[in-house]
């Protein structure tokens, strides 16, 4: 396992705020950041995020919109229990392209390590954004677009008590 941060942005960004955790990784991605720090915009596409796991990270943290029942824009960050997400999956969801929120994700990375004997990830957690709508449409609304500064902030920090807790 390597002592690296993986930050990936995850959403579609045809269905509005769903585009919420793609914005922010772009934003990241312009930032200088430490060397043990990777970036990565993984859109929809939550099974290379998985292969990509298996080589090993200190940490993920995975930045998505997140309904939670607060205001657009409320910001989050959660740390789930990956051992919820170490038992197999009921139904084919784990490979639906289309549903690849950070349960389905999580579901994928712990099944994924189970069948190939590959690593966990260390720690998981997420950055999370309540979004306004996720109908057909691009671009965020304005709550949602107005949190995305504050959620590169909230990254950069999550990311550096990470790095904090290696030294």
């Amino acid at each position: 396992m390597t002592e690296k941060v993986l930050v990936a942005g995850i959403g579609n960004i045809f269905l509005g705020d769903d585009g919420f955790g793609v914005e922010v990784v772009r934003r990241l991605a312009e930032r200088d950041l430490p060397p043990d720090v990777e970036v990565l915009d993984v859109g929809i596409r939550g099974l290379h995020l998985a292969y990509q796991l298996l080589d090993g990270y200190r940490a993920l943290v995975l930045v998505d919109a997140m309904a939670r029942g607060g205001e657009p824009g409320a910001l989050y960050v959660i740390e789930p229990d990956l051992d919820a997400f170490d038992q197999p999956a009921q139904d084919q969801a784990l490979l639906d392209a289309h549903s690849m929120d950070p349960e389905t994700v999580l579901r994928s990375i712990t099944a994924l390590a189970r069948e190939t004997g590959g690593q966990r990830v260390g720690r998981v957690l997420v950055v999370g954004c309540e979004p306004a709508t996720v109908e057909e449409w691009m671009g965020l609304s304005e709550p949602v677009s107005g949190a995305v500064d504050a959620a590169v902030d909230m990254v950069l920090d999550v990311v550096q008590n990470e790095l904090r807790v290696l030294t």
